[in-house]
C-alpha cells in the first residue's frame, strides 16, 4: 500500500473513533471551515452547520456506536481522496434501544500536510 492510502484509511478510523467518543472538538479538526455534509434531515455547509448538525443528532442518540464497514478507497492521490462505504449505528433513541445502517461517501483533502473531510454523504 503506498503511503496515502496508509494515511487516508488511518484518518477515517480516526473519524469513526471521534464519533463514537462524540468528541466534537476533534472532530471540528478534522473537517474542512469549507465543508458540505449531505444527510438524511438535510444539507450543510461550513464547519458550524456541520457541529450543529452532528450535535443534534448527538443529543438524539444516546450511547451511541457508529461502525464504517467495507471502507473502499475508490482513488487516492497525494491531495485527495474519495472513499466509500457501509455505515451501522446503534443507540437509544427517546429510551429505546435503536439500529440503523446506510451507506456513506466522503471527499477528503489534504490541507496543510492534514487530511481534513471536505464533503461527507450518508444515505440510509
Amino acid at each position: 500500500m503506498n503511503k496515502a492510502v496508509d494515511e487516508v484509511t488511518s484518518f477515517m478510523r480516526e473519524y469513526e473513533a471521534a464519533s463514537n467518543r462524540r468528541d466534537l472538538d476533534h472532530l471540528a479538526s478534522l473537517i474542512t471551515d469549507d465543508a458540505t455534509y449531505w444527510f438524511s434531515d438535510g444539507s450543510h455547509q461550513g464547519i458550524t452547520a456541520i457541529l450543529e448538525a452532528i450535535r443534534a443528532t448527538f443529543d438524539v442518540i444516546r450511547d451511541e456506536t457508529y461502525e464504517i464497514r467495507d471502507l473502499e478507497l475508490v482513488t487516492v492521490t497525494q491531495e485527495a481522496a474519495v472513499c466509500r462505504y457501509h455505515f451501522a449505528w446503534t443507540g437509544t433513541v427517546d429510551g429505546e434501544p435503536q439500529a440503523g445502517s446506510g451507506r456513506g461517501t466522503n471527499v477528503v483533502v489534504k490541507r496543510d500536510g492534514d487530511w481534513r473531510m471536505l464533503h461527507e454523504h450518508l444515505s440510509a
